[in-house]
């Protein structure tokens, strides 16, 4: 029986770990610091994610939703316009669904110096 639990277990912990994609890269990478505010960022993920929300933080400043323009279908490769405010820290946000349904969110920061 104990077995049985365990295995259970483990099984339902694999299933939820597969089906939430992980970020393999932004652009800039999370924790740069670069010269100058870049024009754009992007997203590479793992497997096939549909963004539904992309949120620009800047220090003290509201938060900005960034325009998903066309990308609201599935993918793995996102590159969304930003308009950058100056020298500081920027904090983006995203959220998306996977293909099987699940939510899912993350961040990245960087630093412009």
């Amino acid at each position: 029986m104990k077995r049985l639990a365990i295995l259970a277990l483990l099984s339902a912990l694999a299933t939820s770990a597969l089906a939430h994609s992980r970020v393999d890269s932004t652009t800039p990478e999370n924790g740069a610091v670069i010269a100058e505010a870049p024009v754009e960022i992007g997203f590479n993920f793992a497997a096939d994610i549909r963004l539904t929300r992309v949120v620009m933080i800047y220090e003290d400043h509201p938060a900005v939703r960034l325009d998903l323009g066309e990308q609201t279908s599935f993918g793995q490769v996102f590159t969304l316009p930003l308009v950058g405010i100056g020298a500081g820290t920027y904090r983006i946000e995203w959220r998306g669904l996977g293909k099987d349904g699940h939510a899912m969110r993350g961040d990245f920061m960087f630093t412009v110096d």
